[in-house]
């Protein structure tokens, strides 16, 4: 299955960590969503804005058991459209905490996620958003 990941889960290395086996990744964004950092990331709707990640295909029995650990377990699959950086648009879930859930602050995490979007060339309009939550 597609799945699309915008926060520390785009570090392939940390999803292997889980157990996960990824493949064929592709940059891509989320239109009409903005990236909120509590103490973990979050999507949240909001238009005009756009979140940007990597599309990744893992296997489904993997993908539903990361989601079980207790640190994401709060997460909820949605069904999303992803545009890709060759301007193709891919059906993928995407996990997102509900708003009502996101809180605190995690200047840590905001460190490390401005870090791997820095590594994945993401545009600096968005990774200035990033360095601001740090």
């Amino acid at each position: 299955m597609e799945v699309f990941f915008y926060g520390l889960f785009m570090d392939q290395s940390i999803l292997e960590k889980n157990g996960l086996h990824p493949s064929n990744p592709l940059k891509g964004y989320l239109q009409g969503y903005t990236l909120k950092i509590g103490n973990r990331a979050s999507l949240i709707p909001c238009d005009h804005e756009r979140s940007y990640g990597l599309l990744f295909s893992v296997d489904e029995k993997a993908i539903l058991s990361l989601y079980a650990e207790t640190s994401v377990a709060d997460y909820i699959p949605e069904e999303v459209a992803i545009v890709t950086d060759s301007g193709e648009t891919i059906k993928a879930i995407c996990y997102n905490l509900p708003a009502s859930s996101l809180s605190g602050t995690n200047t840590a995490y905001a460190r490390s996620l401005h870090e791997l979007a820095r590594s994945l060339s993401f545009p600096e309009s968005y990774l200035e958003k990033i360095r601001a939550m740090t």
